[in-house]
């Protein structure tokens, strides 16, 4: 007796793009890429993990290394088949040039891609929890992304195209160089052309930047590719065209393509202390800290007169009637993640910031240094002053006598009764905003 059975299914072959994509040089590309941008964001996150302008500069000026890093990865795809010796045995597929161009480059394009991407969403993860005001800066992400994919795939038209094992690592070093000179020193119009330029202090692109340099870049890596394996090249010029538009636009605009972040010109204050403390807007989460940092001094100030009408961070030098308050930014100094790291040195800086720091150096005559130190010694000494009297009380007989002097000052200015100390601070700082010397009331 026979057993009819039925036929099985045919097995289907996977899609060579799906098996490019999961095993061999990709993956480890995107790993690459995901760790030479990762590694180095981590080590220095205190300078960027509270602020999301620095999180989005770090990851932007970071293309100076990934770009070419990815133009290397997709040119060392590029020389593989001349690497195994099986140029010739691709030739003889059905496949046309330009699909066994792409199925060979787009896994290197996509992990390289996706590294970068992947580590940009956990930059932004981290810096979440910490922000303190502002508000995340995703703009220049789109034309990142696409710098990177064209880097990928230029990169693997170049390894095509020469035949030389060197060609991914001196590709990498001639990219790195090249996008380092013209960030540095270029002219307007070439820093505009590159994708690694771009503007610190929170400043923020022109809303049509990111997809003009996504065009400009995408576009003439698309064009080399078309140009080198497309059975009709001609097709190479509609991708070209408009790469050569959108760097015309880039060009034109030159370091008009990036403008001041508007909540970068704004403070938030607290008026209810003299002075009053204000804080650059991008921070606002950090004003109760520093109005609590600053609330030993705005206490003992309380009713002394010709004081500035408040502390502002501006991120330049203060208006008439301010005192410059002492800097949040750069991150990583005066304050990470969020938080003050010496808030005592914070209260130090903001009382010399209220003793005439404009003033010029010949006004700094002996009798002012000697007020200058007690003021502080009273409002918010400084962490480091008992090791400098210290020092000093080891020193020569002339230093000797200095501290003593200033010891002197100090215990007079902490002796008198609350009235007095009031009248001769305000006339202290009253003589100090006017950098005159000799109004400086004696101790």
């Amino acid at each position: 007796m026979t057993l009819l059975t039925e036929p099985e299914a045919p097995v289907r072959a996977p899609h060579p793009l799906r098996a490019e994509a999961v095993r061999g040089f990709a993956p480890w590309a995107g790993a690459a890429v995901l760790l030479t941008l990762g590694v180095p964001l981590w080590g220095k996150a205190d300078r960027w993990q509270g602020g999301w302008a620095e999180t989005a500069d770090q990851l932007h000026t970071a293309l100076l290394i990934t770009l070419p890093l990815a133009a290397a990865a997709g040119c060392w795809q590029g020389g593989r088949e001349r690497r195994r010796g099986t140029e010739e045995l691709w030739g003889t597929t059905v496949r046309p040039p330009l699909t066994r161009l792409l199925v060979a480059a787009l896994p290197v394009v996509l992990w390289v891609t996706a590294g970068y991407l992947v580590t940009a969403a956990l930059a932004l993860l981290a810096t979440w929890p910490y922000a303190q005001g502002d508000r995340p800066h995703p703009a220049v992400l789109p034309g990142d992304t696409v710098a990177m994919a064209a880097g990928a795939l230029a990169g693997h038209v170049v390894g095509r195209v020469v035949a030389t094992r060197l060609a991914a690592p001196l590709l990498a070093m001639a990219g790195y160089v090249g996008l380092g000179i013209v960030a540095a020193g270029g002219s307007p119009a070439g820093r505009a052309l590159s994708p690694t330029t771009g503007a610190l202090d929170g400043a923020l692109p022109v809303w049509w930047q990111p997809w003009a340099m996504a065009v400009w870049t995408g576009g003439l890596a698309l064009a080399a590719a078309l140009a080198y394996a497309a059975r009709r090249r001609v097709t190479a010029l509609l991708p070209l065209a408009a790469a050569l538009s959108a760097g015309a636009l880039l060009g034109q605009a030159g370091d008009g393509l990036w403008h001041t972040d508007p909540l970068g010109r704004r403070q938030v204050c607290d008026t209810s202390t003299t002075p009053a403390v204000c804080v650059n807007a991008r921070y606002a989460g950090m004003l109760p800290q520093v109005g609590e940092a600053l609330s030993g001094i705005t206490d003992k100030l309380h009713g002394v007169r010709n004081l500035p009408v408040r502390w502002a961070d501006h991120g330049s030098a203060p208006r008439a009637g301010e005192a410059q308050l002492p800097g949040i930014t750069p991150l990583g100094w005066s304050a990470v993640r969020g938080r003050l790291t010496d808030p005592r040195q914070y209260a130090w800086q903001a009382v010399t910031a209220l003793q005439g720091y404009d003033c010029p150096e010949t006004t700094l005559t002996a009798r002012v240094l000697r007020a200058d130190d007690a003021v502080e010694h009273y409002l918010a000494p400084s962490p480091v002053q008992k090791a400098i009297d210290e020092d000093d009380a080891r020193g020569d007989a002339a230093r000797r006598a200095g501290l003593r002097e200033r010891r002197a000052a100090r215990a007079r200015l902490a002796g008198m009764d609350e009235r007095q100390r009031r009248d001769w601070l305000s006339a202290y700082f009253g003589a100090r905003a006017g950098c005159d010397p000799e109004e400086v009331p004696a101790l």
